[in-house]
This record gives C-alpha cells, sequence and structure tokens, in this order.
C-alpha cells in the first residue's frame, strides 16, 4: 500500500517514521523543502515536488497542516493534492480545522474519484511513535475500511462518528477540553508556587490527585522545566483552536465561558511573545502578569 504524506510538522514527520517502520512506502511532500527532505533521509521516502506530485501513486493520502488557509492552498492551488489524486484514492484529513472547510474541499477530491475523510487526532507525536493515536472519522464507512491498514499502524482508537464533519467536530470539542485542563493546571500550578509549595512537589501532588490524568502526566516536563521541553503543541496553535472552538459554538448555540477566557488568555501570552512556545507556557504568562 502506498501512502503520501502532506505536511510535514511534528506530527506528519512522526507519522512517516512510525510508517516507515511498519513497511509502507512513502512519499512526502512539505511546502519547505528541507523539512521534507530532512524526513527523508530517516525514512528513505520519496521527496515529491508538489502535493499534486505526492498523491499521485498514493492509495491513501494523509493530510496534516496548520491551518485552514494553509488547507485549501494544499487541496485547491496549482499542482494542489485535488489535481494529482486518482480514483479510489482515500484521503484521510488530520489537521485541526473548520468542518464547513471541508466542504470547500470535497467537491475537488470527489470529481478525482477521491474521496474525503476528515480523520483529526488526539494525542502527541509520543504516541504516534508508539502507534497509540486515538482518530475521529467522519465521512464514508466503506472509506474508512479501505483505510484502516494504514490507521491501525498509527492508532489503538478509531472511532467512526457519523457523516463527514463529524470528526472534526468532535476534534474542537476535544481540543476546547484539552485547552481547558492545560489553562486550570497553569493556574493551579502558579497558584501553589505563590502560596510558598516548591513547583516540583505541587505537580507531583496533582499527578496523583483526583485531577490526574494523562495530559497532566505527560506534560510535566514541560511545566517543571520549559526552557528545556521541546514544543509539542505551540501557544499560537492553541490561540487558533479556541477561534475555532468558539465558532462552532456560536453555529451550535452553545454557551462556552471557560472556552472564551481560555482564548483571552491565549492571545495574551502569543501578545506576549509566548506564541511559538509550548502551550504549557500559559503559567510563564501567568508568572510574568500582575
Amino acid at each position: 500500500m502506498n501512502v503520501a504524506i502532506v505536511g510535514m510538522g511534528r506530527m506528519g514527520s512522526a507519522m512517516a517514521r512510525r510508517l516507515h517502520e511498519q513497511g509502507f512506502e512513502l512519499a512526502v511532500y512539505n511546502r519547505t523543502r528541507a523539512k521534507a527532505e530532512s524526513t527523508a533521509e530517516h525514512t528513505g521516502s520519496r521527496v515529491a515536488e508538489s502535493a499534486a506530485d505526492a498523491v499521485s501513486r498514493a492509495d491513501v493520502v494523509i493530510s496534516i497542516l496548520a491551518d485552514d488557509q494553509a488547507l485549501r492552498e494544499a487541496y485547491l492551488g496549482e499542482a494542489g493534492i485535488a489535481s494529482g489524486l486518482r480514483e479510489g484514492t482515500v484521503v484521510l484529513e488530520m489537521s485541526t480545522i473548520d468542518p464547513r472547510t471541508l466542504d470547500d474541499l470535497r467537491p475537488a477530491v470527489t470529481a478525482a474519484g477521491a474521496v474525503l475523510l476528515d480523520a483529526p487526532v488526539s494525542g502527541s507525536v509520543g504516541m504516534v511513535e508508539a502507534g497509540t493515536l486515538m482518530v475521529m472519522i467522519g465521512g464514508d464507512e466503506q472509506a474508512l475500511d479501505k483505510a484502516r491498514p494504514v490507521l491501525d499502524k498509527l492508532a489503538t482508537k478509531v472511532y467512526h462518528l457519523g457523516a463527514s464533519g463529524a470528526g472534526s467536530t468532535m476534534k474542537l470539542a476535544v481540543n476546547g477540553l484539552v485547552h481547558a485542563i492545560n489553562q486550570a493546571l497553569s493556574e493551579a500550578l502558579v497558584l501553589a508556587e505563590r502560596s510558598g509549595v516548591p513547583p516540583e512537589l505541587a505537580y507531583e501532588v496533582f499527578a496523583n490527585s483526583a485531577a490526574a490524568s494523562p495530559f497532566v502526566a505527560y506534560k510535566r516536563a514541560a511545566f517543571l522545566d520549559p526552557d528545556a521541553a521541546p514544543v509539542a503543541f505551540s501557544l499560537d496553535l492553541v490561540a487558533k483552536d479556541l477561534d475555532l472552538i468558539l465558532g462552532l459554538a456560536e453555529r451550535s448555540g452553545a454557551r462556552m465561558p471557560q472556552g472564551e477566557a481560555n482564548l483571552a488568555w491565549a492571545t495574551r501570552a502569543v501578545a506576549m511573545g509566548l506564541g511559538s512556545s509550548d502551550m504549557s507556557a500559559l503559567a510563564v504568562a501567568l508568572r510574568s502578569s500582575e
């Protein structure tokens, strides 16, 4: 089975490494070619000249990009994904996006005889490497069955949630919860510190309290040593997510007062110059605020 991956960010590159280890033939593409070449050095992947070239031989395509505008350009631009697809290809759109963006992309994918599934993931680079992601699928179930040999090497849980858009909707709901936990954890840690409890001890208590969770466990190093920890999810992407989440809430008639407060703080942290820092740097922003 041939797989193409468009988008060589942290997650896309990790997926390429994982699928290479599992024996898949890979083509990789990134707008900044050096990122694709770096991944290819470790995986033996074919570095494509364009998104269209990357997907031209693929049975399954993975697209995982930063935002909706990048996605439209990657699909619909000159030599984009849609222009290179062949009949029967399944496109797994794993980016975190506004569900309405799928409506802009689907006609061009369908016209090529391919099928577009929204398939965003929940998890970290470490979970990609271990093959333990969770994937949220919206769209045709037969196309999902065709893509399962790929998904089953990346994930231990794959949820088919309904029609196209259901996966992207659920991803925004999940990220709304993740960002709320991140905000609350940041506030609680700074509260303990300012009240005289050493942060290492405070975090140990959090990790063994009723509030313990996988997120609290794997973000320990990022919160306790923010200068040394790698960036897993940047604050500018947190702000982007929360903006999409609140847009969906407004259209759905759902009230999200905590989401509104979280967006305000994420925006403030980005304005402080922390946009490229890990999401745990919300604690840094809180420490710096009077």
